[in-house]
């Protein structure tokens, strides 16, 4: 893979019309950062993340990208401001995210940023020619000080520096760990002749043996960042104006007859800062705020999302999870509703484990325009095969599965926009397809209706498994005292109650 640090398109970008025209194909996945100036901006039709050309990824404004060998890339766009952030900075609040994606997981391998970080020459020699005390970043600094990741690059300084890696520990006061090495590069074709690429191998941390990982060469130094040099004046954080802010009215849980019904916690967002959903263009069938929802599906409802049972399912527990506001795919949700899923999921394997079966979910984010989980129970003679019927029948459709870490999110593989078809199977395994053109539709459905899974292939397609709303509503009542002991939204209704 390719990564590129610092701007990607320059003063003139008559090269690229080639690539952006499907006429030229980068050799080999080409990952860049998103704009450092107003003037870039217009190359970016999706300021969240994108594919700009084939092979020729936006990471999107900040993130970590887990590859399948297990790597783990962190990216930072943008430029440092105090003031109103923009498409083409970041404050203080991005660096905190990053650093709470960060938590408790593997260290970050690689972090790739424009700007350097400000206090990275302490204890080494400057570079010539840029001063990253003048011109660098403190949020930068920050961020390396907590992540901690092996590989630092930045661009923006338009100078070549290969500091001498650091620690990250203190001698004789904490276990040893990995050192840090940064690595600042010039600008491509710079009249200097500095060096603006820089080729290497690594071995992920997750199949590194410990010993090994953090050996301390020779010429380590102190670390150059410490909390006197990282702090950070927090006026992003607190003084913001709350009037702008949009929150979702989520404040009833649904009966039939439409009557709301007061959650625990309603109305109280504790000041904190959501993502705005964005309003769909049309009639949504899947808003459960929209009249079009057809609400005697629905099985259980949270503060962020909802069960309801599938029209047409392939078999009759085939259940949906989806986000009660407009989200077109996992990666565009907010935290909250992120994590309100993962806890359906998991009272759903609970409950189908109860019964006998294993689960399979999948999402389809290509030609739909609300976010929908698929949640399908298989027998358990099945799972240590599913993986393979899987693989199989993509390669029947002359289409690529790639396995992503068990450990990671769709979200950080597959940056908003991105269309992809994904799965998450019994064994922990998750699949993973970029969608380019002409994916079958129904592929997900196929897969597990074939003879080797549920053996209902007269049923792939939902048209024809349709029922009548009485025989629906029976079988939504059915889903509701099955999901009964497992369902943590009448936990917080009996409290409540209390």
């Amino acid at each position: 893979m390719l990564l590129c640090v610092g701007e990607f398109f320059g003063a003139d970008n008559t090269q690229w019309l080639p690539y952006r025209k499907g006429q030229l194909k980068a050799p080999l996945p080409t990952y860049i950062l998103g704009p450092h100036q107003p003037r870039t901006k217009e190359y970016f039709p999706d300021m969240k993340g994108c594919e700009l050309a084939e092979n020729i990824i936006y990471l999107g404004p900040s993130g970590i990208y887990p590859c399948s060998s297990g790597l783990r890339i962190m990216y930072l766009s943008g430029r440092e401001t105090d003031q109103k952030k923009n498409d083409f900075s970041f404050v203080y609040e991005d660096i905190q995210a990053l650093e709470t994606q960060a938590t408790n997981k593997p260290t970050i391998d690689i972090l790739i940023s424009g700007q350097w970080p400000s206090a990275v020459c302490n204890f080494a020699k400057k570079p010539e020619g840029y001063d990253p005390e003048a011109d660098g970043s403190i949020m930068v600094s920050r961020l390396t000080y907590k992540v901690q990741p092996r590989y630092h690059f930045a661009g923006l300084g338009g100078a070549h520096y290969e500091r001498l890696p650091y620690r990250n520990h203190k001698v004789l006061h904490e276990p040893t760990r990995h050192v840090t090495r940064f690595i600042g590069l010039a600008k491509v074709g710079n009249p200097e002749k500095q060096k603006w690429l820089y080729a290497f191998n690594i071995t992920p941390m997750v199949h590194c043996d410990q010993s090994e990982l953090n050996k301390q060469p020779p010429d380590v130094t102190e670390c150059p960042y410490s909390e006197g040099n990282v702090t950070q004046q927090k006026s992003q954080v607190s003084g913001k104006s709350s009037g702008a802010q949009f929150f979702y009215d989520m404040d009833a849980k649904y009966d039939d007859d439409g009557r709301g019904k007061k959650r625990k916690g309603d109305g109280d967002m504790g000041g904190e800062r959501k993502r705005i959903p964005p309003k769909p263009t049309g009639p949504c069938w899947f808003c459960l705020a929209s009249p079009e929802v057809e609400k005697h599906l629905v099985v259980s409802v949270g503060n962020h999302s909802y069960v309801a049972l599938a029209k047409g399912g392939l078999v009759s527990q085939h259940l949906l999870i989806l986000p009660i506001a407009h989200f077109q795919s996992t990666s565009d949700l907010d935290d909250d509703c992120r994590e309100e899923i993962e806890k359906f999921k998991s009272a759903l394997k609970r409950m189908f484990k109860k019964h006998g079966n294993a689960v399979v979910f999948f999402e389809r984010n290509y030609r739909s325009h609300h976010l929908q989980v698929q949640v399908i129970p298989v027998p358990m003679n099945t799972v240590d095969c599913i993986v393979e019927i899987f693989m199989n029948s993509a390669a029947s459709f002359d289409l690529e599965l790639d396995e992503i870490p068990k450990l990671s999110d769709i979200s950080q593989v597959a940056p908003p926009g991105t269309p992809f078809f994904y799965t998450e199977l019994p064994t922990g395994e998750k699949l993973y397809h970029r969608v380019k053109k002409n994916f079958p539709l129904q592929f997900g459905r196929e897969v597990l209706a074939s003879a080797s899974v549920l053996n209902v292939p007269e049923r792939v397609d939902w048209r024809e498994c349709k029922m009548s709303k009485d025989e629906e509503t029976e079988q939504r009542n059915k889903m509701r005292s099955l999901f009964q002991p497992y369902d943590f939204t009448l936990e917080d209704d009996d409290d409540d109650d209390d």
